[in-house]
C-alpha cells in the first residue's frame, strides 16, 4: 500500500467519528428543539380531541393551534415513547408546555372542570369584536350573535328582566342593542354555552357593578343608557382613572354649551370601523350619522348609544368626572393626554407634537 492511501485511510479514520459526532449533535439539537416549547411566554389555547380521532388528527389539531413545531417529529415522538390512549375532550393547553407536558395531559383526559371554557372580554372592545371571540372560543357563530340580536322579542323579554334596561336600546339606529351593557370581565362557560347563556351571564355582572352606583345615577342628570354611552366613549378616549375623569369632564362642559363632542372614536364607530384599523374619510368625518358626534347635526348630544363596552373604570369615571374649564383634549402616540380651555391653545398642542414626534398615526 502506498504512502499515500495510507495517509487518506489515515484521515478518514480521524473524519468518520467527527462527522458521525457532528450529525449525533445535529440530531440532539433537533431533538431538543422539537419537544421543547413553543414559546417561553403563556398562551393558553383551548381546543376539543373529538371520539374516535386518530393520532395524525391528534397531530394536526396540536400543528394548528401552533403547540408543536414539525408533525413527523410528534409522530416519531409518540411512537417511541409508546404514547397511547390519548382520550377525547375539551382541552386547555398552553404554549409554553413541551411534548411530554402536552402528551401526559392528553392521555389524563379533559383538564376543563365540568367541561367548562374560560372567555377573556376585554375592556373597550365593540360587539363585532366579541362576536368574533364567540365565533373562535365556543360552538357559536358569529352569525348567531348578531341574528339573536336582532331578535326583538328577545331584548323586549331582557328588558323586562334587568332593571339597567328600557326601550332607548330599540331604538332602530341603535346598531347592537346590547353594546355598552355586557360587562367586560374573563368568564367560564361550558362548552356549548349558547349566545343566550353568554349574554345572561355578562349581563348578571353588569347589574353587579351597576348596583354599586345606582344612587349616583338616579342623582345624575343622565339615564343609564346615557351613563353607558358617556362611560364608553371615555374608554375609548383615555387610559388612566385621572384622565378619564378629566375627559368626562371635557364631554360635559362641551355638552352644556351646546358644542358637538367632536370624539373621532364615535365616528370611526358610526362608520364600523375598529380604531387603528386605518384613517376616516372625510365623508365618514362629516356624515349626519346618530352615532358621529363629530356632525354638527349632533351638536350638544351624545352619540345615539354605547360605542363598546365600558370598564367599571370608566363608568366611574363618568359619574364622579372632574369639573374642569377644558374643552379640548388630544392623546400623544404614548396616550399621554393633553388639555385645553381654547382651541388656538389645543391647534399648539397638536403642532408641538407633531414636530416633536409624538403625534400618532395609522
Amino acid at each position: 500500500m502506498s504512502k499515500k492511501k495510507k495517509k487518506n485511510k489515515k484521515v478518514m479514520s480521524y473524519m468518520i467519528p467527527i462527522i458521525i459526532g457532528i450529525l449525533f449533535i445535529g440530531i440532539c439539537i433537533f431533538c431538543f428543539i422539537n419537544t421543547t416549547a413553543i414559546s417561553k411566554k403563556s398562551s393558553q389555547v383551548t381546543l376539543e380531541i373529538k371520539e374516535g380521532s386518530t393520532i395524525k388528527d391528534v397531530t394536526t389539531i396540536l400543528k394548528d393551534e401552533d403547540l408543536i413545531r414539525n408533525e413527523l417529529f410528534f409522530l416519531v415522538y409518540v411512537k417511541i415513547n409508546k404514547v397511547s390512549n390519548i382520550k377525547a375532550g375539551n382541552y386547555i393547553l398552553n404554549k409554553n408546555m413541551d411534548l411530554k407536558e402536552i402528551t401526559e395531559l392528553l392521555q389524563s383526559g379533559s383538564n376543563i372542570k365540568e367541561k367548562e371554557i374560560t372567555i377573556t372580554f376585554n375592556e373597550g372592545k365593540t360587539m363585532r369584536v366579541m362576536a368574533d371571540i364567540i365565533d373562535k372560543k365556543t360552538t357559536n357563530s358569529y352569525e348567531d350573535v348578531f341574528n339573536l340580536l336582532s331578535d326583538k322579542e328577545y331584548i323586549k323579554s331582557l328588558i323586562n328582566e334587568y332593571w339597567f334596561l328600557d326601550d332607548s336600546i330599540l331604538d332602530a339606529n341603535i346598531y347592537y342593542p346590547l353594546e355598552g351593557y355586557l360587562a367586560p370581565d374573563t368568564y367560564n362557560f361550558e362548552v356549548n354555552a349558547s349566545v343566550k347563556d353568554i349574554f345572561k351571564k355578562l349581563l348578571d355582572q353588569t347589574s353587579v357593578i351597576l348596583s354599586q352606583y345606582k344612587s349616583l345615577i338616579d342623582s345624575s342628570n343622565y339615564s343609564i343608557h346615557q351613563v353607558l354611552t358617556l362611560a364608553s366613549m371615555i374608554e375609548s378616549e383615555g387610559v388612566s382613572l385621572e384622565d378619564r375623569k378629566n375627559i368626562a369632564g371635557v364631554f360635559i362642559n362641551r355638552l352644556n354649551k351646546g358644542m358637538s363632542l367632536g370624539s373621532d372614536v364615535t365616528t370611526y364607530y358610526a362608520s364600523k370601523i375598529e380604531l387603528g384599523e386605518r384613517d376616516l374619510y372625510m365623508s365618514e368625518i362629516n356624515s349626519s350619522n346618530p352615532y358621529n358626534t363629530r356632525s354638527s347635526a349632533n351638536a350638544g348630544k351624545l352619540p345615539i348609544g354605547p360605542i363598546c363596552n365600558p370598564s367599571k373604570s370608566s363608568i366611574e369615571a363618568a359619574l364622579n368626572y372632574t369639573p374642569n374649564n377644558y374643552l379640548y383634549f388630544v392623546a400623544d402616540k404614548n396616550m399621554k393626554v393633553y388639555f385645553n380651555e381654547t382651541d388656538s391653545g389645543h391647534n399648539k398642542t397638536i403642532n408641538e407634537l407633531k414636530s416633536s414626534g409624538l403625534w400618532y398615526e395609522y
